[in-house]
């Protein structure tokens, strides 16, 4: 638990003075021949728009994540022998759509139905939330990859301060993930190729960034790093219930709800376990600090401040996602926001700022894995922003699979990029 206090700390810095962006050269993505295919999703029944959900190519590792509007694109290389692509989430069908040539346009909307649970086909153990939590916890080694895998992945992170965005990075990174079980290897990111866009204003006399970059994302794989909230030394210190049963990918999940009952010297979380009936496989977590004791989470997160400035802690959310591939579950998608108030001292306004990272897993290779060296890797210390080209050309990302910006990070780059043109 501490470890996640120390980790999610690292990504934030504070200064009051202008900070020397270097710019690094990047990669260029190899052209590929491909068919894009974009939309939003939306619920068959109420039209409502349906955020966050996977979308891939069945019988591959390609895929990609709608975003907060439900919107998405994704790319399919014509070499791919599949028609069809599928879109799954959370209380849905899984439903298939044909891959059509060319580009559907962002009004073009994919329709899916709302599952239904047969109660009577859901295995129903005879154990209290806890029991099962432990009976997931144990069977981890025989539910997730006990081999390396190597993944391409889309990150994004963004700082807002009010409503108007000052900083917006996105990169396409290559990720060594090492095998789940006990292992002295740890996860490694190279970033391939990434781009950023800032305003900041002159007479701003607080500087936010962000540290860690995707680097961070990988934190919140809870299987591979149980100190978050799954460690079973933890266990003791919450309340457990069995919430409801949901269908993921066309299986039944427990939904199971989790909150302290105790103090202790650093806060806890709360959230909920969405846990597979049949193999006890913990497939989504969605988290939160528990804010009841504010000035032991502004100790989470400020490590260094200027003087006279306040840290108030508003909220946090964090989410990750699992997706079985191969008989195995490897993570899919991991998503964190938090909001925080810098107040001055003897100033009469407070500042909010809301700081958001997203990380989805767009291709995976099974084979022939290569590791990622130390010096090529996206140390913990670093700051994308500082380390990637300002410019968002429309064609920038090429072939590589991403994650739709919603509309109000559209807007923003828009804006970035009328400001980078008069430059």
């Amino acid at each position: 638990m501490k470890t996640l206090n120390a980790l999610i700390g690292k990504s934030l810095r504070y200064s009051v003075t202008a900070v020397a962006l270097i710019i690094s050269a990047v990669l260029t993505a190899q052209e590929v021949d491909y068919n894009l295919v974009n939309g939003v999703i939306k619920d068959a029944k109420t039209k409502e728009r349906v955020v966050f959900a996977t979308i891939s190519v069945p019988g591959t590792t390609i895929g990609t994540v709608a975003n907060a509007d439900g919107e998405f694109t994704l790319k399919v290389p014509k070499t791919v022998k599949s028609n069809v692509f599928e879109i799954t989430h959370l209380g849905y069908q899984n439903t298939q759509f044909p891959i059509v040539n060319g580009t559907s346009g962002k009004d073009k909307v994919y329709l899916i139905e709302p599952a239904s649970l047969e109660i009577q086909s859901v295995v129903i153990r005879p154990m209290d939330a806890r029991t099962i939590l432990e009976g997931a916890l144990k069977n981890i080694d025989k539910n997730y990859s006990d081999k390396p895998v190597s993944f391409t992945a889309f990150y994004r992170e963004s700082i807002k301060q009010r409503r108007e965005y000052i900083s917006i990075a996105e990169a396409v990174a290559e990720i060594y993930k090492a095998p789940y079980r006990y292992t002295l290897e740890t996860d490694k990111v190279k970033i391939v190729k990434g781009r950023r866009g800032e305003n900041v204003k002159k007479a701003d006399t607080l500087m936010v960034k962000m540290q860690g970059g995707p680097h961070v994302s990988l934190y919140l794989d809870v299987i591979k790093n149980p100190e978050l909230i799954l460690t079973r030394e933890d266990l003791p210190y919450y309340n457990y219930e069995v919430m409801d049963v949901v269908k993921i990918d066309n299986e039944a999940n427990y939904v199971i709800s989790f909150t302290p009952n105790t103090k202790l010297e650093y806060p806890l979380y709360q959230g909920k376990l969405y846990i597979n009936t049949e193999n006890l496989a913990i497939t989504m977590a969605e988290f939160s600090i528990d804010l009841s004791e504010p000035e032991k989470v502004a100790q989470i997160f400020v490590r260094k401040k200027p003087a006279g400035l306040i840290f108030e802690p508003i909220s946090t959310n964090y989410l990750v996602t699992y997706k079985k591939v191969n008989d195995k579950y490897q993570v899919n998608y991991m998503r964190s926001e938090v909001k925080f108030r810098a107040d001055w001292r003897k100033r009469i306004f407070k500042t909010n700022y809301t700081i958001m990272s997203e990380m989805a897993i767009t291709e995976r290779n099974f084979d022939n894995v290569n590791k990622i060296t130390f010096k090529e890797s996206f140390k913990p210390n670093l700051i994308l922003a500082d380390r990637v080209n300002e410019y968002f050309d429309e064609n920038y990302w090429g072939s590589y699979n991403t994650i739709e910006p919603d509309e109000s990070i559209q807007s923003a780059i828009s804006k970035f990029n009328k400001r980078f043109r008069k430059q």
